[in-house]
Parts: C-alpha cells; structure tokens; sequence
C-alpha cells in the first residue's frame, strides 16, 4: 500500500472515551457496603492510562464522575488527565446506574453538582455526557439540552442488555431497593435496533447529538474493550480476531467507530482484590495493557482516531445528519 492510499483509508473518524469508573462505583453497584469509604485507585491507574495514550500521541474524552472530582486525593490525577489535553465529560454525580428514574429536580441537582466538581478539579466545564450503565430517559435527554450541552455518548446499539443484566443480578449483591431500581439496567432488546452512527435527538424545543458507543455492525455485539478483554482472558487470538472483523466492518458499513475503554482494562486482579469478581481480573495488568496498546494501533492504522468532543463536532457539521424522535421514557 502506498502511503497516499494508507492516508486515504486513515482519513475515515474513530473516537476514543474512557468511563473513569472508580473501585468505590463497583463495589456500590455489586452491593458492597465497603463503597461507603470511597476507596480509589486513580492514583495508581490514571498514570498509566495516561502513559499508554501518550505513547500513542492520543487524545481521547475522559467521563468522570462527580463525586471522584470532589475528594481531595483524587485532584491529582484528574488535573493530570486535563493537563495531557484530554477532554473531561460529565459521567454523573453519585454513578448510580438507574439515573433514568430521576425526578426532574434530582436531576437538575445531580448535573449542577457533578458539573460544578469536575470542572473545580480539572479546569474544564464537560460538554459531554455518559449516564453510569448507559442510563438515558427523555428527562435526562431534555436536561441536558436545557443545560447546554453538546452531546450525550449513553447509547449502546445492542440486543446484549438483558442479558448483562440477568449476570448482574446473578453475581452482584444489591439490596432490595437497588434491585428494585435495575429493572432497565444496560438497556432493552429494543436498543439494538438504534442507529450506529451519529444522530440528532429530537427533544422538543430543541436537538441534541447522540454519539453512540459502537457495536459489531449487523450482529450488534458490543466491541468495547472491556469485552475484547473479556474474550482475551479465554484467547487473545480470538480477542485480535474479533476487534479486527469489528474494525473492518465498521470500514464496509460506513460506521466511524466509538470504542468505549474502562480503568479495569489496565489493572490487574493482583492490585484491585476487592474487584476480583469481574470476569476480566484474572489477569495481569501487563497481559490487558498489551491488549489495549494492539487495539489501539489496528484503530489507527484504519482510522483517525480523535477525542469524542472532535467526533462529535465533525458530526454537528453534518447537513444529513438524521433526526430522530426520543423513544426512551
């Protein structure tokens, strides 16, 4: 291949997002009471995140949740994830999964909260928002348009939802009063039948962009890196397999890739042993790292990889740009 053609086939966008999901969210989620003590590993994996990133010269979007920015011990790192000239985006306050149960004033609270923390501790006021576990309602919808925000990433095109869920509730520990918010945690089979690419939701006085996370075009299955990681722990052949046929069909179905990374892809079970329940944490950090940083060369030799903020922009300017009517409660 020439370097004009390789250029040319490069020319095509690729997003990059990080959810920065702290020990204490898991643990919340799964039901743990040690959530209470806020425990953290920012300060151990965001240097890394950081270190393979800029090896890479990238420039990705970082989620971060509120209530991360607002603890002192946590400034450090999420100043260094601004300074690296990465993107902040808004991944909510408390990181409860079940935000579309929200009433119009809590949500109003938790978005004025978690907005005015992450910007204190970083310096950047988000433009983005991720709801924790693709949470998403027409409230969450018109809030942030009425906020003045410029683009929502909670979608996730999969029929997989239910049966994450289903895992979920057979492995985690929820009380009674989180079980009984989970209801539409990961989403409905109906969501696999959402646009892969870039849209305008329709909510009323206004628009707002959806950039969704991306999943296998046709099959829909989620391509995320924590799920190639998930595969890498079974074979790391079938995990370059998989990521690669996912690549090349985004390349044939005209999809601009937006691949989802989490913290638990650079750590190992043998530093978070609180989290060793994930189906990933049997492995070492320098076994996942070695996954991300292929995973991150084959986007790159196919695609500009640019932050979601950049995507996002690039999509905004679009004339087509498809419209369309909020179908979520």
């Amino acid at each position: 291949m020439t370097p004009l053609a390789a250029d040319s086939k490069r020319s095509a966008l690729a997003s990059l997002s990080l959810d920065l999901d702290n020990e204490w969210a898991y643990l919340r989620t799964r039901g743990d009471a040690a959530w209470r003590a806020y425990p953290s590993y920012l300060d151990v994996v965001v240097p890394r995140i950081l270190e393979v990133l800029a090896k890479r010269g990238l420039r990705i979007t970082v989620f971060v949740v509120g209530q991360d920015a607002a603890l002192a011990g946590n400034r450090d790192p999420l100043a260094a994830v601004s300074a690296g000239g990465h993107e902040i985006g808004n991944h909510s306050m408390r990181h409860e999964p079940w935000l579309h149960l929200y009433g119009a004033e809590e949500l109003e609270r938790e978005l004025e909260e978690s907005e005015r923390c992450i910007e204190a501790a970083t310096g950047q006021r988000p433009a983005g928002f991720r709801g924790p576990g693709f949470s998403l309602s027409r409230a969450v919808l018109q809030m942030l348009a009425r906020r003045g925000y410029r683009y929502d990433a909670s979608t996730l095109p999969s029929f997989l939802g239910p049966i994450a869920r289903a895992y979920y509730l057979a492995t985690a520990r929820p009380d009674p009063e989180q079980r009984k918010k989970v209801g539409q945690l990961f989403g409905t089979w109906t969501d696999g039948l959402r646009p892969l690419n870039p849209y305008r939701w329709d909510v009323g006085d206004a628009t707002l962009l959806e950039m969704p996370v991306t999943t296998f075009p046709v099959i829909r299955a989620p391509i995320h890196l924590s799920y190639v990681m998930y595969l890498a722990g079974h074979s790391r052949a079938l995990a370059r397999a998989y990521f690669g046929a996912a690549l090349r069909a985004c390349r044939l179905r005209g999809v601009e890739p937006s691949i989802l990374l989490h913290p638990l892809d650079f750590l190992g079970g043998e530093e978070v042993a609180s989290l060793r329940f994930f189906p990933s944490m049997g492995m070492t950090s320098r076994f996942k790292i070695g996954v991300v940083e292929w995973c991150l060369e084959r986007m790159q030799r196919q695609f500009t990889v640019v932050s979601l903020g950049e995507h996002a922009a690039a999509a905004a300017a679009r004339a087509d740009l498809p419209l369309v009517a909020l179908d979520v409660k």
